[in-house]
């Protein structure tokens, strides 16, 4: 009877420690969510930083996903405009671990210098792989047949800090950005809970990152968007799906944007300019590319919604299009 109480006793104490550690999580999008809930669930988050609210198109007041979260849970929300300015209320919070992910804001040194366990960030590649804003797009769109997480202590350069802990899982060709990201941002939870313990009782690793194979995922620009069918086949098909559901991919079809949400690759190789409308199929419009046939599967028509690429046809007036170019 002695050693079952002297064990609840243990267990007690180690728990009300954990419950006691003072974190601060900084993030943003619905990325950070899963993550955020996973550290409430199993720990005392003290405060959330995130992205101000911002004014929507229509006027509407948009907050953060992570905002809505903590609120939700009675959280304190911080929210700097510019954190390197305006810090000083995340270090009179003297927490004992900041943890980040996509936060969107570079953190100043001023802050990162507070906590005793230090700094981590997750990040959604295998890095020294795709530093930066967008690696799980570029996971896609580069070609990758593997992606993961990294757990990392962070310092004031993107992403060069010491990696703690790495998991990997495969590329499918089927995958979009989309699908990565939700499988990604799960993974991201269950590494940051598998690696904390070790931080906290400063056991974990500390592996320097090889700087000379580091590559980068700079957040996109327009220009990343514009379909050129000039590449091939199997560039355009990983272009198209590494930029759905966010921000889409397009081409001009007679001087409008034409968004394309999905695709296939065939076997054929019809004659004419790249670019150049081939065939009408039950399912797809295909169209020439450097290296054979891209056939548009999912399209938006400008100012309109979604829909097949059939029933873009179908609409169309002129339904002569066989031989068109889309630039």
């Amino acid at each position: 009877m002695v050693k079952y109480l002297l064990v609840i006793v243990m267990d007690y104490s180690n728990i009300k420690i954990e419950k006691e550690l003072q974190i601060v999580f900084m993030g943003t999008p619905v990325f950070a969510v899963p993550i955020l809930q996973g550290l409430i669930d199993n720990y005392k988050v003290r405060a959330v930083v995130t992205q101000p609210d911002r004014k929507g198109n229509h006027g509407q007041i948009n907050i953060s996903p992570i905002k809505k979260l903590a609120s939700d849970k009675a959280i304190l929300v911080l929210q700097p405009e510019n954190i390197k300015e305006n810090y000083q209320e995340i270090i009179n919070l003297k927490p004992d671990l900041i943890i980040t992910c996509a936060y969107g804001q570079i953190i100043p040194r001023q802050v990162l210098e507070v906590p005793r366990l230090g700094c981590i960030n997750v990040h959604a590649s295998l890095l020294p792989k795709l530093r930066g804003g967008a690696p799980i797009h570029k996971a896609i769109i580069e070609g990758h047949s593997k992606t993961g997480i990294t757990i990392m202590y962070m310092n004031t350069k993107m992403d060069e800090g010491d990696i703690i802990s790495q998991k990997e899982i495969p590329i499918l060709d089927t995958d979009t950005a989309s699908s990565l990201h939700e499988k990604l941002s799960l993974l991201g939870k269950d590494l940051l809970l598998e690696t904390l313990p070790s931080i906290i009782e400063g056991t974990n690793t500390r592996i320097k990152q090889d700087h000379l194979q580091a590559t980068y995922a700079f957040t996109l620009k327009k220009e990343d968007e514009k379909l050129n069918f000039e590449k091939t086949k199997k560039q355009l098909y990983n272009q198209i799906r590494g930029l759905n559901s966010w921000p889409g991919s397009y081409c001009i079809f007679e001087g409008k944007i034409l968004k394309v949400w999905e695709a296939y690759i065939t076997e054929n190789y019809p004659v004419g300019f790249n670019g150049q409308i081939t065939n009408i199929y039950s399912d797809g419009i295909g169209i020439k590319v450097s290296n054979g046939e891209i056939v548009l599967k999912i399209v938006q028509p400008e100012g309109k919604n979604k829909m097949s690429a059939i029933d873009f046809y179908n609409g169309l007036k002129d339904k002569n299009i066989v031989g068109k170019v889309l630039q």
